[in-house]
């Protein structure tokens, strides 16, 4: 009976532990992109090296867990956008969100391309979760005239994504400026 007690424990800490390391990846990967020293994300989480493999036995484990979060909370904002913001508004702020998701993680690109196995899932983990959530923000938007364009989802997430590729001896700022361009032509003034 009492070895359940701390069986639990170590399981919840565990859970703890890896939840802190996917919050500090997501920092560290922001900052200085996937390829990151692994001691700046368990110092940051407050853990040791060993637990961060002991749960992400390869950094594309933890590429994957961190890409998983971000796109599960993206495609979430989606419905809560829609309750809150106009048609045309809730469309904006959410690119907004998929820019912050995409372009601000220096080196997604080519770990998503790579031949990682790892890193198979979040592509088809993009289309699964994204897609249907920005349908759902075109199809409000067309129904209340906020957008003329009959694009659907996959063209739209495509184009964005383009838009956030890094463009040499320019900063994020001059893709979100490309982003907002590419907004307004789709919105109805």
């Amino acid at each position: 009976m009492t070895t359940t007690g701390p069986s639990r424990r170590q399981r919840s800490d565990a859970q703890q532990n890896a939840i802190a390391v996917v919050k500090a990846a997501k920092e560290v990967f922001a900052r200085g992109g996937v390829d990151a020293p692994a001691k700046e994300i368990t110092d940051l989480a407050g853990v040791g090296v060993g637990t961060m493999y002991r749960h992400f036995p390869r950094r594309s484990d933890l590429v994957a867990a961190v890409m998983a979060n971000e796109i599960d909370a993206c495609a979430d904002a989606a419905q809560a956008l829609a309750t809150a913001a106009k048609p045309g508004e809730a469309l904006t702020q959410w690119a907004e969100l998929y820019f912050d998701l995409v372009a601000t993680k220096r080196g997604l690109a080519a770990a998503l391309t790579s031949d990682d196995p790892g890193l198979q899932e979040i592509g088809p983990s993009v289309r699964d979760r994204l897609e249907p959530a920005l349908q759902s923000l075109l199809d409000a938007a067309r129904r209340t005239g906020a957008i003329h364009s009959e694009l659907e989802a996959k063209g739209v997430i495509t184009a964005l994504a383009l838009l956030c590729h890094p463009v040499p001896d320019e900063g994020v700022d001059f893709n979100r400026r490309l982003i907002a361009v590419f907004l307004n032509g789709l919105l109805v003034p």
